[in-house]
C-alpha cells in the first residue's frame, strides 16, 4: 500500500485527509480479513489437539482416541490426544480457553459442561458463553445393574421392591454429581422411590462392590458393567438411553418401562472456545460425521456401549439447552452438591 507523507496530510484540506485515512483503514481491514480467510481456508495445516479432561484408558479417552484417529485421517493431520485431569474437568477447560481461537485446540468434554455451573461455585468463566458446541461425538449407555442374587428380575420388580423397603436398597454411582448419580436421582424422582446412594471415585469401584455383594445395585456405564455381567455376578435390568442400544438390543430402556422421555446417557463431545471461526467448527463437525460412518469406528465403540452421533453444531446446541434444563431440575430437587 502506498503511504502518504505526513506533511501532505497536514497541508491538505480536512475532507480530503479524512478520505485518505478512511481509504487506508479500509485497505488494512481488507488485508487482515483476507489473511484470516486464507488461514481458515488453509485449515488444518498442522496437528490438532483434543484435550481430554479424563484419565487415559477410560471410556472417554478410548472414544477420543478412536474418533481422533479417524478424523485425523479425514483431515490429513494428526489429532493429538492430551489428557488434562483435575478440578472436575475445569483444568482442561481453562487450558483450552487459554489457547488461540484458531481451530487447533478443542476439548473432548462431557456433561460437566452442563453440571459444573450448577455444582461449582468458583468458576471464573461461563461455560455456555465460553464454549461453542461442535458436535456430540458419542453417547455411552448407562445401565441399571443389580447383583445377581437380588430378588428383582425386571425394572418393575426393582421399583416395587424399593417402594416396599424405602431407604434400604443401595445404589452405587461414579462419582457424586456425575451422570450416574443424576440418572439415579431422576429415577428416584420419577419412580417415587428412595435409594441409599453409594458414591464411588470411579465406575470400576462400584462394579467391584456390586460383584462382591457390598451394594445392591448400580447405575454405571455398560462398559463398566460388562465384566460383572460376564462373570455372572450382576444383571442389567435396563438402560438409560432414549432408544435401545445396538450392542444391547435385548435390554429394554427405562423409557420403555414406564418412564417416557427418560434419557440420561453419558456422552462425550467436541467443543471449541467461543470465537473460533464458524467455518472451522463446521469443517470439524463434517469430519466427525464422516468418521462416524466408518464401520471400523463402530466396532471400536460397540464394546463401550457407545454410539457415534456427530450431529450439527445447531442440533447439538438445541439439545444442550434442553438437557441443561433437565439436569438443573434434577440437581435442585435432589439437592445435589459437591461439598
Amino acid at each position: 500500500m502506498n503511504s502518504v507523507p505526513a506533511h501532505t496530510l497536514t497541508d491538505m484540506g480536512q475532507p480530503r485527509r479524512r478520505q485518505l485515512l478512511a481509504l487506508a483503514g479500509a485497505t488494512l481491514l481488507t488485508s487482515l480479513t483476507g489473511t484470516r480467510a486464507l488461514a481458515q481456508a488453509d485449515w488444518p495445516n498442522r496437528p490438532i489437539r483434543f484435550i481430554v479432561p479424563f484419565s487415559a484408558g477410560g471410556a472417554a479417552d478410548t472414544a477420543a482416541r478412536a474418533m481422533g484417529a479417524k478424523v485425523g485421517d479425514i483431515l490429513g493431520q494428526s489429532i493429538i490426544i492430551e489428557n488434562r485431569t483435575g478440578g472436575n474437568a475445569v483444568v482442561a477447560a481453562n487450558a483450552v480457553l487459554g489457547m488461540p481461537k484458531d481451530g487447533y485446540t478443542f476439548i473432548w468434554d462431557a456433561a460437566n459442561q452442563l453440571t459444573n455451573p450448577l455444582l461449582l461455585k468458583d468458576l471464573t468463566f461461563d461455560y455456555a458463553k465460553a464454549f461453542a458446541p461442535v458436535t456430540m461425538g458419542v453417547r455411552v449407555a448407562q445401565a441399571l445393574v443389580v447383583r445377581n442374587d437380588f430378588p428383582a428380575r425386571t425394572v418393575e420388580e426393582f421399583i416395587a421392591y424399593a417402594k416396599a423397603r424405602p431407604g434400604t436398597v443401595s445404589c452405587g454411582t461414579p462419582p457424586a454429581g456425575a451422570m450416574g448419580h443424576l440418572a439415579m436421582a431422576l429415577l428416584q424422582q420419577r419412580a417415587g422411590i428412595k435409594l441409599i446412594h453409594a458414591p464411588y471415585r470411579g465406575g470400576a469401584d462400584a462394579g467391584r462392590d456390586l460383584m462382591g455383594g457390598q451394594i445392591d445395585s448400580a447405575l454405571i456405564t455398560t462398559s463398566t458393567a460388562r465384566g460383572a455381567v460376564a462373570a455372572g455376578k450382576a444383571r442389567i435390568l435396563a438402560l438409560t438411553s432414549a432408544q435401545r442400544n445396538p450392542a444391547y438390543q435385548d435390554v429394554p430402556t427405562l423409557a420403555e418401562r414406564g418412564f417416557p422421555r427418560y434419557d440420561m446417557d453419558d456422552w462425550f463431545a467436541l467443543f471449541a472456545a467461543s470465537g473460533t471461526p464458524v467455518s472451522i467448527i463446521n469443517r470439524m463437525q463434517q469430519a466427525v460425521a464422516q468418521a462416524a460412518r466408518d464401520p471400523a469406528l463402530t466396532a471400536i465403540l460397540a464394546p463401550l456401549g457407545a454410539v457415534a452421533v456427530a450431529n450439527t453444531p445447531q442440533e447439538f446446541g438445541v439439545w444442550l439447552t434442553q438437557q441443561r434444563e433437565v439436569l438443573d431440575k434434577v440437581i435442585r430437587e435432589a439437592n445435589i452438591t459437591l461439598s
